[in-house]
Formats: structure tokens, sequence, C-alpha cells
């Protein structure tokens, strides 16, 4: 009975020893806020709550104040591409138009060499000569003179004011129009001092911006270039590169003509001095067949009357080449040193002697003298030789100037040529001889 008491009692003296360590817990609490009372703690505890929530709130607006201002940020890096990229796009599309406008300026300007490359020049207004289309120029620009005295070159606003003054609007406008209208010719000018036949399309393109930007230049006071004034500037120009087109062809046959009548003067001196020599021989074979007739040697005249016969028919045969303008020589012949081995000139000569021609090519102009690969008599030279530069015309070497004989083509190609043609061919040699240049090679 007293051993179950004991342990009752020692139970609970364990308990009263945890309930002293709850005890001196809570003292220490209580020792930690102060021994404040129930009322107080639960204040604190609020107050701790509120100031915990107050700095939850803060927290929570600074971070979100930070997100907005990176959401600005990024807002306005986006905005900043967005308006770079815009202005590349802008360059990008003004230059596409730039190139577009180049372009389209360059078809019409390569199509005009194209058909010059070709030998063909498309006359804008087909005259007569040369000093038509100057007396047609000087009538345009005598309009363009009388329109700029009449001012009515350039038209401005009627009713424009300054300051309150329709006259100084007026004299403002007039200005205006004088130095738009200055600036025009100005670009019209400059097109004319650089104008070429394959340039007009190019030049009248300009000119026709240079009247788009007056007009916007000028859109407040009005100003625009007369519609007529700029159709006399456009013709102008027109009329302009036929006639330097024109001129460089009549001086191009004026050059041939007198080339022409250099060959036909020479080729009629050389027709002298062979019937002059023609003649004298045979003077000389009468007088000595008529006095091999007084001594009765009418053998020795007979015989000498066959070269007589020849020299009669010698003489007959220069007067009928003199009366027969078409007949002569076409040669073929090369300059290997100049040209390199395809080309080949095709040219034709009255001359007796053609070999002399061909001498006076290989003058100053070339390095090496020419060589001769055929010499092809004919009746009508003329025509053989127009055939054969139609026939070869595909390989001109200068498709602009036909008076330019050269021929990208062998010796060979010409000679196949011939075989279709009536004529004596007197000399034919395949291999260029080109003495000088083969001897400056190893020199």
């Amino acid at each position: 009975m007293f051993g179950s008491k004991q342990k009752k009692i020692v139970s609970l003296e364990h308990a009263a020893g945890g309930l002293q360590a709850q005890v001196n817990q809570l003292n220490g609490y209580l020792q930690q806020i102060g021994g404040l009372d129930y009322l107080q703690v639960r204040q604190e505890i609020d107050r701790m709550r509120a100031e915990l929530a107050g700095l939850q709130q803060t927290h929570a607006g600074e971070r979100q104040a930070h997100q907005n201002a990176l959401a600005a940020e990024r807002r306005a890096q986006d905005e900043a591409l967005a308006l770079q990229r815009q202005g590349f796009e802008q360059g990008l599309a003004q230059q596409r138009a730039e190139l577009a406008s180049a372009q389209a300026m360059l078809v019409p300007f390569s199509d005009e060499l194209l058909f010059q490359d070709a030998g063909v020049f498309r006359y804008h207004h087909p005259l007569e000569n040369a000093e038509a289309y100057k007396r047609e120029l000087d009538r345009v620009q005598d309009a363009m003179k009388q329109m700029i005295r009449d001012k009515t070159a350039v038209t401005g606003s009627t009713n424009f004011t300054f300051n309150k003054s329709s006259r100084e609007g007026a004299k403002m406008v007039a200005d205006w129009c004088k130095l738009m209208l200055r600036s025009y010719n100005a670009e019209a000018e400059n097109s004319l001092r650089v104008m070429k036949a394959g340039s007009v399309d190019a030049a009248k393109k300009r000119l026709l911006r240079a009247a788009e930007a007056i007009e916007k230049l000028g859109k407040m006071l009005s100003i625009q270039i007369n519609d007529r004034y700029e159709a006399l500037r456009m013709r102008e120009l027109e009329l302009t590169a036929d006639y330097l087109q024109k001129k460089q062809e009549e001086k191009e046959n004026e050059r041939s003509e007198r080339e022409r009548l250099r060959e036909e003067a020479k080729a009629q001196a050389e027709f002298r001095r062979e019937l002059e020599k023609l003649e004298k021989e045979r003077k000389h074979l009468e007088n000595v067949r008529r006095a091999l007739l007084a001594k009765g040697d009418v053998a020795a005249a007979e015989e000498l009357q066959s070269e007589l016969d020849k020299v009669v028919s010698g003489i007959e045969g220069v007067h009928q080449r003199e009366a027969n303008i078409r007949a002569g020589y076409v040669y073929v012949i090369s300059n290997l040193g100049a040209f390199g081995p395809k080309m080949v000139k095709i040219g034709m000569t009255r001359r007796l002697h053609p070999e002399e021609r061909v001498l006076e090519l290989g003058d100053a102009s070339v390095p090496f003298r020419y060589d001769t690969h055929i010499l092809h008599y004919s009746a009508d030279a003329v025509s053989l030789e127009t055939k054969l530069h139609q026939a070869l015309s595909d390989r001109r070497v200068n498709r602009v100037n036909m008076r330019r004989e050269f021929f990208y083509a062998t010796p060979e190609d010409v000679r196949e040529l011939l075989k279709t043609h009536s004529g004596q061919m007197l000399e034919y040699v395949l291999e260029p001889e080109a003495a000088e240049y083969r001897q400056s090679l190893t020199s």
C-alpha cells in the first residue's frame, strides 16, 4: 500500500517538475516582452502583424514598380527598334525606287546604244541634212525666246499676297518664277552641252524631273513650267541629237568622198602613165616595123606585128578600165601585229597596181605593214565588195560606221565566198608573212 503511494508521490513530483519548467519558460517569455500583461501582448502582436503587412505591402509596391519600369523599358526599346526598322525599310524602299528610276533611265539609253552598235540611229525628226536640222533648231529656239520675252515660259499664282500687299506678292511670284526658269534652263543647257546621239532619252528624263522639282518647290506660289515651253525644250533636245548624228554622218561621208576622189585621181594618174608608156612603145614598134618593111624584111615585120598587136590590145584594155569605173581589184589584207590572226580588211581599188594601195594603207596609222592574202579582179568590183561586206555583216568589227571595212574572218572564209562570184583570183596566200611583226618579237 505504501509502495503504491510512494510511486504516486514520485509521479506527482515529476508532473510538478514539468509544470515548474513550463512556468519557468513562460516567465522567460514574460521577461522578453517586458512583463506585459495579456492585453498588451495582444496589442504588440497586432502591431507587429500590421507592421509586417505594411512591409509586405511596401515590398509588393516596390516589386510592382520595378516590374512596371522593366515593362516600360522593354516597350521603349521595342518602339525604338520599330522606329529604326521603319527607318531602314523606308531607306531601303527609297533606294529601291532610285534604283528602279535609274534602271528606267538606263533602258532607253541602252536601247539606243544597242541600235547604234547595230549601225542604226533612229532619228526623232528625219530631215534632209544637218543644215535643215540647224534651221529647225533656230526656229524652236526663237519660239522659246519669244515665250521668255512674253513671260509665259513659267506660270505662277496671280492672287498671292505678301505682308498683306498684292503688289509685293506679285513681285515675289515674279522673282521666284525667274529663279525657277533660270534653274530649269540651266539643266536644259547642261544636257545640251553633254548631248550625244544615244543619250537623248536620259536627258529628257532629267529635264522632266527638273520640271517636277520646280513644281514641287513652287507649290505655295503655284509655280510650274509652261507645257508648251517644256515641249519646245524637249524638241530642242531631240533635234540636237539628230543634228549631231547627221553632222557626224555628213563628215564621214565627206571623208569617204575625199578618199574616193583621191583614190580615183591616183587610178587616173596610173592609167595616164600606163597609156603614155604603151603609146610610146607602140610608136617605137611601128617605126621599127616600117623600117623593116623598107628593107624588105617582111618576115621580121610580121613577127614584130604580133608584139604590136599586144601593145594595141593593152592600150584598148587600159581605155576600157578607165571608162569602166566599176572595174577593179577586191583585196583581202590582214595585219597580224595590229589586229591579231582572225581579222581581215576587205576593200576595193581601181588602180592598175593594187599593191601600191595596200602599201599606202600600211602607213603611220598602224604599227606594221599589211599582208595581202587575196587579189581578185572583177569587171564589177564595186558590187563584189558590197556583196562580201553584206555576207560578213554579222562579223563586222565596227557596227556603227559601215565604212570601216574590218571583219572577224579569215582569208579562207572570204575565199569560200568568192567561189560563188565571177572574176579572176590573181593571188591567194593563206598565212601572213608579217615580217616586221615577227622580227619585232625576236629583236
